[in-house]
């Protein structure tokens, strides 16, 4: 399953404002890990900086003058998240600047059905608590020192930390097998996952001995034993 962790920066609250984005930061997942694909791209938003949003993200007017507007990048970027599940915080902020900025430059839109946002789940979780991004590392013992200003790529890569930890962990035991039965409408199955390599026994030799020679003389009939 491919899923794409991202973040977005702007200028203010609402594009029909006449704000806009200027930052775009995504990682890749599969199956829940991180592939090490990323998706960074400054976007110059054609207009000045307001001092509340500088304050949030430190890109000002000047850094992003020379970058290219969305209209040159939105190939690549509709490519990138090309079929994949979105993991937002908060999504309804994020789509609504991506999904103003991609009907300017003609493209398709995000479908709220490729959307999980991960807000929800945190609240779902953790009702009445504090589910910002900062609070939610904290919960879970993320690292987030180097967060000094929002920035959409290093808060793709928190909230993919933090997504895994609402969803449970990345769990080693089970998987499921979506093999072509499930495809097609059958049995969903589950099947177990082998060590790479199995755990040496903590029992001696001599203390296998006594273990094999108490079973004889104590339950000398355990089927277990009619083998042996």
């Amino acid at each position: 399953m491919r899923e794409i962790v991202l973040d977005t920066e702007t200028t203010g609250f609402d594009p029909k404002s006449g704000h806009r984005m200027v930052e775009i930061g995504c990682i890749e997942m599969v199956n829940q890990f991180s592939t090490g694909k990323i998706y960074h791209q400054y976007i110059n938003p054609e207009r000045d900086m307001p001092e509340a949003a500088f304050n949030v993200h430190g890109l000002s007017e000047e850094f992003l003058s020379d970058k290219p507007l969305f209209s040159d990048v939105a190939d690549d970027f509709v490519t990138f998240i090309e079929g994949a599940k979105l993991i937002i915080h908060n999504a309804k902020f994020d789509v609504n600047f991506l999904n103003f900025e991609l009907e300017q430059a003609g493209k398709k839109l995000v479908q709220w059905d490729h959307v999980i946002d991960t807000l929800i789940l945190a609240r779902t979780m953790f009702p009445g608590a504090q589910n910002n991004l900062d609070a939610l590392c904290r919960r879970f013992n993320i690292d987030n020192s180097a967060r000094d200003y929002h920035g959409a790529l290093l808060d793709s890569e928190l909230l993919a930390e933090v997504y895994i930890e609402l969803i449970g962990g990345h769990q080693s035991k089970l998987m499921f097998d979506q093999g072509k039965d499930t495809e097609q409408g059958g049995a969903q199955s589950y099947v177990a996952v082998s060590r790479p390599a199995p755990l040496e026994s903590r029992l001696s030799e001599q203390e296998k001995q006594v273990h094999d020679d108490f079973l004889r003389s104590e339950v000398s009939e355990a089927l277990w034993l009619a083998n042996k």
